[in-house]
């Protein structure tokens, strides 16, 4: 049986190489986008895998969109929760606009993604739930109190769910990407991505590819007693 698989913010970046992962490990792949057409549209022909467009900030417009997936691939098995923005400021200039915008899509955004198909998971006693946090909710950030708060509190939701869905074979579990050799990375300057590296023992940046290995494998049966973990993909740069 094929199993279907919903990513988050899966047409760019982390989430376009999570989304061709798992496509190439046989299921059947809806990607979300919030905004750019155009990119979506270049990634549907490009791969082949359908995009929907929606603001994972929105409950009903997730719900909706959610039953709509479900309504042209069939019951969602695993879920990647993966779409965050970022609204950075040093938290004496931060405004309340730039908090509630991260907070609403990275953390309630992970809640308006998973609780729409929870009840599903628990009647068909399956369910593979894979949080993108970041480094940055491990460790903190300079200029970043709101999408750190956001990423400490997307582990506390997969340590949570863990205990509520084990007994209905449902896992939820993170991944903590460091530096990835994203567009918005290689975007900043040299001499800023070369600081960072600088701070990475394995001496690069990592690539989308890396992190997609990883949810391939939480989304797989073998990872069926790995549950409420947190895997940090960062190259040895922190340690939790």
């Amino acid at each position: 049986m094929t199993r279907t698989a919903l990513v988050t913010g899966g047409s760019r970046g982390i989430g376009a190489a999570i989304s061709k992962k798992l496509k190439a490990e046989g299921y059947n792949v809806a990607a979300t986008y919030a905004g750019n057409d155009e990119a979506a549209a270049a990634f549907t022909a490009d791969t082949g895998i359908k995009t929907y467009k929606w603001n994972v900030a929105d409950y009903e417009e997730s719900a909706a969109g959610i039953s709509k997936v479900e309504a042209e691939l069939g019951p969602i098995d695993v879920v990647v929760a993966n779409a965050g923005i970022t609204r950075d400021a040093p938290f004496h200039k931060m405004t309340p606009q730039q908090w509630h915008e991260v907070i609403d899509t990275n953390l309630t955004g992970v809640f308006n993604t998973v609780h729409p198909l929870w009840n599903g998971m628990r009647e068909r006693k399956f369910g593979r739930i894979i949080v993108i946090s970041s480094i940055n909710g491990q460790k903190g950030q300079f200029a970043q109190v709101n999408y750190a708060a956001t990423k400490a509190g997307d582990l506390g939701i997969v340590k949570s769910l863990a205990q509520e869905g084990a007994r209905a074979g449902i896992t939820a579990n993170a991944i903590c990407p460091g530096y990835i050799a994203t567009e918005m990375v290689m975007a900043v300057p040299e001499k800023v991505r070369e600081s960072i590296i600088g701070q990475i023992p394995a001496g690069r940046l990592g690539e989308p590819e890396e992190i997609a290995r990883c949810v391939a494998f939480l989304a797989s049966d073998d990872a069926g007693f790995i549950n409420g973990s947190t895997i940090s993909a960062n190259g040895g740069q922190f340690f939790v």
